[in-house]
């Protein structure tokens, strides 16, 4: 009988652990803001939902391909434009445009993280050559610490769609190393050279973008990468589009059992090979879009079409808050976990995350311990209940469940007045 009750509270107390544990765990939850938002879209850095936000990825700075040196993409809306709350009088030498206000919302919630996205599919060109050589590599590490000890960042994303051969692979690795450690050459600084100097050893970040596809994958040196990397943003996203033969998912978790050609990827397998490279499943930060691809003059997935029709900003593709279009209808598919709308009137399909698919996203983000969401971009979400982002933190448990590691605030090197705090 002592034994039957010692063995009953063991197994009670382990069940309790296994559930504290669980409760324990907080997750990343990443968005992507780009510099155009202020434009056309009207979507300002004041509008970004912070409370439910640990990392920003401000998108994009450009690099040269010459030099390798990282500079912004756009002088007004990244440091000159002004905002409604912001003077034209202010004494000395202040920073405008989005980073005054990505910075002033850090210093509103100390626990955002705002970092540069170095990259994207514009300027992704550039990086072939930009990190050929080892001054070039040398180049871009210290350009990108100028950047944020300059702009009040708290790192950097590196996006390059994608190193294609062994040596462009390799390149990338020593370009991260250079970034993170010990610069090789005089008068240059890593992110931890500068930490330990002025920042009492801060941990600058440096994440990356991550293709989900096999042929992008299979081409990195992960586990190399993962000496430098503090966590992989998967771009589980556009699988399908006007390039595909076919109507298709565009962000499944899960190869279609019942239609597997509107499938071509899939998240799951992208994320089974990061994990076999000795990369943590806690540092994969799950990729799912706000927005959607539309395909025209089809019977729906995996059937042909004809065209993709018009879209938000560009044909084919529409921001999430547009979605559905009216007269369509909504089918949130459980096994491959992906939805998609459909007007059989106009025999368009637009795939894209409702909150239903969200929310099994997320469950899919904790039963396989990964470290969270990330999204592109922010100015396409909707508000409330719908939006996709706070259905993912809800299903996290919360904004409780979020990662908390303070930001940094001092940078005593910056030029500008309202930086050096």
């Amino acid at each position: 009988m002592r034994f039957f009750f010692y063995f009953i509270l063991s197994c009670f107390v382990t069940v309790h652990i296994n559930a504290i544990s669980q409760s324990c765990k907080t997750y990343r939850s990443v968005a992507y803001y780009t510099n155009w938002s202020v434009y056309g879209r009207k979507f300002n850095p004041q509008d970004l939902q912070t409370d439910q936000m640990t990392h920003v990825l401000y998108a994009f700075a450009n690099i040269d391909p010459n030099t390798g040196g990282v500079y912004l993409s756009d002088k007004y809306a990244d440091v000159e434009m002004h905002f409604s709350t912001d003077s034209w009088n202010d004494l000395g030498i202040n920073v405008y445009g989005c980073v005054k206000q990505l910075y002033l919302l850090k210093k509103k919630n100390r626990n955002l993280k705002v970092l540069l996205s170095v990259g994207g599919w514009t300027y992704s060109s550039n990086f072939k050559k930009a990190l050929s050589t080892a001054s070039g590599r040398a180049t871009f590490a210290s350009s990108c610490t100028d950047i944020v000890k300059k702009y009040g960042f708290d790192g950097i994303d590196v996006d390059w769609e994608y190193p294609e051969t062994s040596d462009e692979a390799l390149n990338l690795v020593a370009a991260l190393k250079e970034l993170r450690s010990t610069s090789a050459e005089p008068n240059m600084q890593s992110l931890d050279q500068y930490a330990s100097l002025k920042a009492n050893h801060y941990r600058f970040l440096i994440t990356v973008a991550c293709p989900a596809g096999a042929k992008n994958y299979q081409a990195l040196y992960i586990s190399d990468m993962s000496k430098y990397v503090d966590f992989w943003n998967l771009m589980a996203y556009d699988y399908s589009g006007s390039w595909s033969p076919v109507a298709g998912h565009t962000a499944n978790v899960y190869t279609s059992t019942e239609i597997a050609s509107s499938t071509p990827y899939n998240t799951d397998q992208a994320i089974e090979y990061y994990i076999s490279r000795g990369i943590s499943a806690e540092s994969i930060v799950l990729g799912m879009p706000l927005f959607g691809r539309s395909f025209m003059h089809t019977d729906g997935p995996g059937h042909p079409y004809q065209g993709v029709g018009d879209g938000s900003w560009e044909k084919g593709a529409w921001d999430y808050k547009a979605l559905p279009l009216a007269g369509s209808t909504v089918h949130d598919l459980e096994q491959p976990i992906a939805s998609y709308s459909y007007d059989p009137l106009t025999k368009m399909m637009v795939s894209y995350d409702t909150p239903k698919t969200a929310t099994q996203k997320a469950d899919y983000v904790i039963r396989k311990g990964l470290g969270g969401g990330m999204w592109w971009e922010a100015s396409s979400d909707k508000e409330g209940s719908e939006s996709l982002i706070a259905s993912v933190i809800n299903k996290f448990g919360g904004v409780d469940a979020l990662e908390h590691v303070e930001n940094q605030l001092s940078y005593p090197e910056s030029p500008y007045d309202n930086l050096r705090t």
